[in-house]
């Protein structure tokens, strides 16, 4: 994993095709949900500068007459008839993406449509571009502190830094993403999977600095109380996805230490062992041993994974998912 520079000279005449590797096409996947304020300026701008790309709106259900203002632009709509969650509508776009490259962007014009070339340049060599924001352009002092909290425990699972975990604005090679899309949650921690996802499987992944946009139109999804518990559910699901044996065996460590060094010092001064030190040892070797397990699960996980890639790669169908 590195994170790239962008200063490149972009020639913005020959839309995608320019950026992309030869003979590949780009789809661009834009979840919506109540953006009828500013999705038109956004797809204007992308509609113009990438005429070669197919560009795919997500209507997931949205309410303000979002939908009206797709008319008249090339533009392929998806509806949902009811709000399904914002990764809901990035799967359903992937699954319905015919290029060999797919990059999301938001629809409420916080990600800059001039900033898409600075990913796509990198396409040849990266399976994963993500757009990472600058700590400056991060609005939010709370949501900036829980998502820093949430970049440090994801580096330290995956072994690497990871500057931005939740920007979703990223471009994938669509046959590496279908690999990992029945992990994908519904809801709005589908860019922590997904990267976590590419890393763990030893794809190349990439973070190019870009600079957000203040939010135009909708409202956003982010709630703070409902936040705190999405924010512990993301990391009890990085955990027990990607690198259990990171947490659960620190955890045990420490507990066999306290239980040891308490059996120690209760045997010099009480000449006996406690229940307590026998409940610390006992309770650090169930813990290893659910890291154990739950290593294995995650390890058969991705095996499976790698087992359908292989079918793939000889023609085989897979099985649905």
């Amino acid at each position: 994993m590195q994170q790239a520079t962008t200063d490149v000279t972009y020639d913005a005449t020959k839309g995608a095709a320019a950026f992309l590797p030869a003979g590949t096409t780009l789809s661009i996947v834009i979840p919506a949900y109540n953006e009828a304020v500013g999705i038109r300026a956004v797809l204007s701008r992308i509609c113009g500068d990438y005429p070669d790309a197919e560009v795919i709106v997500v209507d997931d259900g949205s309410t303000d007459g979002t939908g009206d203002q797709l008319q008249g632009l090339p533009v392929r709509v998806l509806r949902s008839p009811y709000n399904k969650g914002n990764g809901a509508s990035v799967k359903a776009g992937i699954r319905a993406a015919r290029g060999d490259y797919v990059l999301l962007l938001d629809a409420d014009g916080q990600q800059e449509p001039a900033d898409i070339r600075k990913l796509l340049i990198h396409t040849g060599v990266y399976d994963l571009i993500v757009g990472a924001r600058t700590k400056s352009s991060q609005q939010n002092r709370v949501r900036a502190l829980g998502n820093g909290a949430l970049e440090r425990m994801a580096s330290y699972l995956a072994g690497t830094r990871i500057p931005d975990l939740t920007s979703g604005f990223r471009v994938f090679r669509r046959a590496v993403i279908l690999e990992f899309i029945h992990l994908l949650p519904n809801r709005y921690s589908y860019p922590t999977t997904s990267t976590l996802a590419f890393l763990k499987a030893g794809y190349n992944v990439t973070f190019v600095p870009i600079a957000a946009n203040k939010r135009q139109g909708g409202k956003s999804g982010q709630r703070l109380v409902q936040n705190g518990a999405r924010f512990m559910l993301i990391i009890l699901r990085m955990i027990t996805l990607f690198s259990p044996m990171k947490i659960f065996a620190p955890i045990a460590f420490v507990m066999f230490v306290l239980g040891a060094a308490y059996g120690a010092y209760t045997t010099v001064t009480q000449v006996h062992i406690t229940n307590s030190t026998v409940l610390l040892c006992l309770m650090s070797i169930i813990i290893f041993l659910m890291g154990l397990i739950s290593e294995q699960i995650a390890a058969l996980r991705f095996e499976r994974v790698e087992r359908g890639s292989d079918d793939d790669a000889l023609g085989r169908p897979r099985s649905p998912e």
